[in-house]
């Protein structure tokens, strides 16, 4: 249905720590079954707090946040500013619809890294302690229902290197389209 998309990395992030942004760096690597190396949130089992406390042996399935850059012009124009990482993300993109694109699509980022989508990031609680009224701007309600903008979520499939500059390509599974779900 979508093809194939391509897009390109605008910056990349990583934090050590469960902080509420991520600091930008030159350069990322993704690690097989891993995530981005260094970050709090990478790893084979569910690093998200809340979920680390409730069932630790998860598969993580939150290894690599990835948010379209667009959506911070959408939030300066409701009175936002928000710059990349502040939003917790590793990856931002531009030009490629990462909403919009199916449960188990994958991206193929820079020269080697695969990322394969497992679903949308719900926007927590603490966004509103980042800016007041955040949240309520990063869900829209439609006629067939709630759109989370947080970006997306997915696991490292293949390892590689990552920088601002870098291309992504989508590849969409074969057979039935099925929506990325909330995690």
């Amino acid at each position: 249905m979508y093809g194939e998309l391509d897009g390109t990395v605008i910056a990349v992030s990583c934090d050590n720590a469960h902080r509420f942004g991520k600091m930008p760096r030159r350069s990322v690597k993704l690690v097989k079954d891993h995530g981005v190396e260094g970050d709090a949130h990478a790893g084979r089992f569910v690093k998200h707090r809340y979920l680390a406390n409730r069932a630790p042996k998860l598969p993580n399935n939150r290894q690599v946040h990835l948010i379209q850059f667009e959506l911070f012009g959408d939030l300066a124009l409701l009175g936002f500013e928000v710059r990349p990482g502040e939003l917790g993300e590793n990856i931002t993109t531009l030009g490629l619809n990462l909403l919009g694109l199916p449960l188990g699509s994958l991206l193929h980022l820079g020269d080697s890294a695969i990322v394969e989508l497992t679903g949308l990031r719900t926007p927590c609680g603490y966004i509103d302690r980042f800016q007041k009224g955040l949240k309520r701007a990063m869900i829209v309600r439609t006629q067939a229902g709630v759109i989370f903008r947080s970006g997306v979520l997915g696991v490292v499939r293949e390892s590689g290197e990552l920088t601002s500059g870098d291309c992504i390509r989508a590849e969409c599974p074969s057979g039935a389209w099925k929506p990325l779900p909330a995690l």
